[in-house]
């Protein structure tokens, strides 16, 4: 434990800085989203999420996991997807609660007709206005500070789980 219990001057701006950029990032993509494939950012995820997975269907779980949202969140959008015949559900075998969310046709082509907007989008925002240096060095900064987020092995946490308590 550090003696300080604040954080540096030149911490706070850069942690400053860095919750500006991610609310305007975010809401920017959303805003970009939405004008462009009039919906929310969270579908388009969820449809590329379910576009690279092997017979472009996931369970439930799996779909709330790549896309780090609940479940419940996750079952609301699916259900708005499949009204728009872009997604479907069906019973996951050998699991009677289970479901598998499944990529449709449909889905697939709207999503290979919005994925160059969106591209585009996150592009123009966020790699354009970095060199080819900053681009490599933010790319490990990132990868540095989620490796910190992963949940250790070998932890107490993973040794109580592991004992089931």
């Amino acid at each position: 434990m550090r003696d300080e219990p604040w954080l540096s001057d030149d911490q706070q701006q850069v942690w400053r800085a860095f919750l500006r950029l991610s609310t305007q990032l975010n809401e920017r993509v959303e805003r970009d989203m939405q004008q462009a494939a009039r919906m929310p950012h969270a579908y388009y995820l969820i449809l590329a999420m379910l576009s690279e997975s092997p017979d472009r269907s996931l369970r439930m779980n799996q779909l709330a996991e790549v896309t780090r949202a609940s479940q419940s969140r996750v079952s609301h959008a699916v259900a708005r997807l499949e009204e728009a015949g872009w997604v479907r559900r069906n019973p996951a075998p050998g699991d009677r609660r289970g479901q598998i969310a499944e990529l449709t046709d449909a889905g697939f082509e709207r999503l290979v007709e919005v994925a160059p907007s969106h591209a585009e989008a996150v592009r123009s925002i966020m790699f354009d206005p970095l060199s080819l240096e900053q681009l490599t060095n933010f790319g490990d900064i990132c990868t540095t500070i989620l490796a910190g987020l992963e949940p250790r092995s070998g932890s107490a946490a993973d040794a109580a789980d592991a004992e089931g308590g």
